[in-house]
C-alpha cells in the first residue's frame, strides 16, 4: 500500500529508505501544511482518485507537494506541478480566487511565502485593480459640445468594486496588497475608499472607537488586534490631501487615543488633521480624554498639537520665495478663508470646554493664543469663550482675569457683544474701561457721520482711520503687505501730480509779481484818487461817536491830506 506514496513523494522514499531494515509501520510528518484533509488529497492523488482542485485547495496542495517533495523529479505530471498549473493559468487571472488563495495563505505562512504563492496573488490583484480602474476611467470619457474629450464626473465609477473583497484579508496581507496597489499607480482615492472599508469593518466591533460620545470602556486583553489595525491603516494613508475624509482621520486619531498606539502614529494623524483643519466640525474636535479621572474631560493637549500643525502649515508656506509670498492671489499664500474657518471652530470649542472644572488657565490660554493675530476678525466667540470660562472658574485672581482678558481685541467686539461687556461685573474693571471708550468712539463716529460734508471731514479721517486698521487686521500678512504696496504706488502718483501742480502755481507766482512790480506806482495814484474822492462823499455824517472803520478812515485820511497840504505850502 506505501508503494504509490513511495513512488511520486520523494520525502516519504526517504523516511522508507531510512528505515528499510527495522520493522516499521507507522511514517511520522511532523508539521503538514495543511493537516491531516491536505494530506487525504495527496494521498488521493497518489492513488489515482480524483478530486478537483479549487481556489479554496490550491495553496494547501502547493505547500503540501513540496513539502512532500512531489515533483516531475520522482513522477511525471506529480501533483506540484498540476497546483503551479492551476494557480497560474486559473487563479491568477482571477481576482476574487486571488483573494481566497490570500485567505489559504493565512495558515500556511511562512511556507506560502517561500513558494511566491502571496507575492504572485498579490502582483496579480494589484495589476487586476489597476486594468479595472483604467478602464473605468476610458468608459467615464466622451465629447462635450465643443468636440473636446473629458472625463464625465457625474458617471459612477464601477473600477473600485474590488474593495469590498479586500476588507476580509488578514492585516498584515492586507498592508502588502495596498503597498503594491501603490506602486502600481492606482489612484489615491481609491486608495483612500479601501482603507475607509477596511477599517469599519475591523473596529466598528468597539462602538466607542467612531463614536465622540461614547464612553464604553474596552477589553484590554483585546486591544492588540485593533491597535495593529490602526496603525497598519495610519501608515498605509496617501500622502494626498482629501483621499479620506477627515471625518475617518478624527475616528482613527480617537481609536489610536483610546488604544494607546504608538507616538509616530498619533503624530502622523495630527499632521494630517492640522493641513486640512478648516473643513472640520466642533464634533470632530471632542476628542474624549482617556486618563485618569482628574484629568478634563476632553484631551484638550491632542487639539492643541492638531492647531500648531496648522499655524506651522501657515508659517512653512510663509517661508516661499518674495516672488511668491506677497501677491495676494498666489495659490501658494495662505487662505484668509482658512483661517477665518478654523478660528471660528477654536472659538466653538473653547466655549465648549471652558465649563469643565479641570481645564487649567494655561491651556485654555494656549489654545487661544496658537492661531495669528489676524487669524480672526471679530472677537465676539473669543468673548463669549472667556466669559463662560470666568463664570464656570469663579475663583480667578483678578491678575488671571486681566491676562485672559488681554486676548480680547474690544475694538473687534460687535454692536451687540461690546453692550454686554460693557455691563459684564465678570471682567476686570481695565477691561470694562477699554469696552466704553471703543464704545464711544463707535458713537460719535456714528453721530457725526449725519453732519453737513464740511462738519463731516476731520471725522471721516478718524473713522477711516479706525476701518481701515479694522481691516488691516483681518487681512494676512502677505495681503497687508500687498494692499500697502498698491497704496504706496497710488501715493507716488499722486505725489507727482502735487509736484506738477507746484511748478505751474511758481510760475504764475513769478509773473504776478513782475507784473505788480511794473504798475505799482499806477495803482498808487490811482487809490489815492479814489480815497480823496470818498472824503467829498462820506465828509458829512451823522453818526456820533462811532468807531467804525469808515470813521477811522476818515481821520487817517484827514491826516495825510493835512501833510500833504503842509508839504506842499
Amino acid at each position: 500500500m506505501q508503494f504509490p506514496l513511495v513512488s511520486r513523494s520523494g520525502r516519504i522514499r526517504k523516511l522508507v529508505a531510512e528505515h528499510r531494515d527495522s520493522d516499521i509501520s507507522r511514517v511520522e510528518l511532523l508539521n503538514l501544511p495543511g493537516g491531516a484533509e491536505t494530506f487525504e488529497l495527496a494521498a488521493k492523488f497518489c492513488y489515482g482518485i480524483n478530486f478537483e482542485i479549487t481556489s479554496s485547495n490550491v495553496a494547501q496542495l502547493c505547500c503540501v507537494s513540496d513539502y512532500l517533495e512531489m515533483t516531475e523529479e520522482f513522477s511525471k505530471d506529480n501533483l506540484g506541478s498540476r497546483a503551479e498549473e492551476y494557480l497560474e493559468s486559473i487563479v491568477c487571472k482571477n481576482l476574487e480566487m486571488c483573494v481566497e488563495v490570500l485567505q489559504q495563505c493565512e495558515n500556511l505562512l511562512p511556507l506560502a511565502d517561500e513558494l511566491k504563492i502571496v507575492s504572485r496573488c498579490i502582483d496579480a490583484i494589484a495589476s487586476k485593480a489597476c486594468a479595472e480602474q483604467i478602464a473605468s476611467s476610458f468608459s467615464r470619457l466622451e465629447y462635450s459640445s465643443s468636440g473636446r474629450l473629458h472625463m464625465n464626473r457625474q458617471a459612477k465609477c464601477d473600477g473600485d468594486w474590488w474593495i469590498e473583497d479586500l476588507s476580509v484579508i488578514r492585516i498584515d496581507l492586507y498592508q502588502r496588497v495596498m503597498t503594491a496597489m501603490k506602486c502600481r499607480g492606482v489612484r489615491p482615492e481609491s486608495i483612500g475608499a479601501s482603507l475607509v472599508n477596511y477599517a469599519q469593518k475591523e473596529l466598528t466591533k468597539k462602538s466607542s472607537l467612531w463614536n465622540p460620545s461614547g464612553h464604553t470602556k474596552i477589553d484590554l486583553l483585546s486591544t492588540d488586534h485593533e491597535r495593529l489595525v490602526v496603525e497598519t491603516i495610519v501608515s498605509l494613508l496617501p500622502v494626498e490631501k482629501l483621499a479620506v475624509p477627515i471625518t475617518f482621520l478624527f475616528g482613527l486619531l480617537r481609536s489610536a487615543v483610546m488604544l494607546d498606539c504608538s507616538i509616530a502614529c498619533r503624530l502622523d494623524l495630527e499632521r494630517r488633521i492640522g493641513s486640512q483643519l478648516d473643513i472640520a466640525t466642533l464634533d470632530d474636535l471632542l476628542i474624549p480624554s482617556f486618563r485618569h479621572a482628574g484629568d478634563t474631560l476632553f484631551d484638550v493637549d491632542t487639539v492643541q498639537r492638531i492647531l500648531v500643525n496648522f499655524s506651522q502649515q501657515d508659517d512653512s508656506e510663509d517661508d516661499m520665495d518674495d516672488a511668491s509670498v506677497f501677491e495676494s492671489d498666489s495659490p501658494h499664500s495662505p487662505s484668509q478663508g482658512a483661517l477665518f474657518k478654523v478660528s471660528k471652530l477654536v472659538d466653538n470649542y473653547l466655549a465648549e470646554i471652558a465649563p469643565d472644572a479641570n481645564l487649567k488657565l494655561a491651556k485654555f490660554m494656549a489654545i487661544a493664543e496658537t492661531l495669528p493675530t489676524h487669524a480672526r476678525t471679530i472677537h465676539d466667540g473669543l468673548y463669549r469663550a472667556i466669559d463662560i470660562y470666568l463664570k464656570a472658574h469663579q475663583g480667578l485672581p483678578d491678575a488671571d482675569k486681566k491676562k485672559l482678558c488681554k486676548l480680547i481685541d474690544f475694538q473687534k467686539l460687535s454692536q451687540e457683544a461690546g453692550a454686554h461687556a460693557a455691563q459684564n461685573e465678570r471682567l476686570p474693571l481695565q477691561s470694562i474701561v477699554q469696552v466704553l471708550y471703543f464704545e464711544q468712539l463707535r458713537l460719535r463716529n456714528a453721530l457725526c457721520c449725519s453732519y453737513a460734508d464740511d462738519d463731516r471731514k476731520p471725522v471721516n479721517h478718524q473713522s477711516w482711520r479706525i476701518s481701515s486698521s479694522a481691516l488691516s487686521a483681518a487681512m494676512s500678512p502677505k495681503d497687508n503687505y500687498a494692499s500697502l504696496r498698491r497704496e504706496n504706488r497710488e501715493l507716488k502718483l499722486e505725489l507727482a501730480r502735487m509736484r506738477m501742480r507746484l511748478n505751474d502755481l511758481e510760475k504764475e507766482h513769478v509773473c504776478m509779481k513782475r507784473d505788480m512790480a511794473k504798475s505799482s506806482s499806477r495803482k498808487f495814484m490811482s487809490s489815492f484818487t479814489k480815497k480823496i474822492g470818498g472824503l467829498s462823499l462820506f465828509g458829512h455824517s451823522s453818526s456820533r461817536g462811532s468807531s467804525s472803520p469808515s470813521r477811522q478812515s476818515y481821520r487817517t485820511d484827514s491826516k495825510v491830506i493835512e501833510r500833504t497840504c503842509a508839504s506842499t505850502d
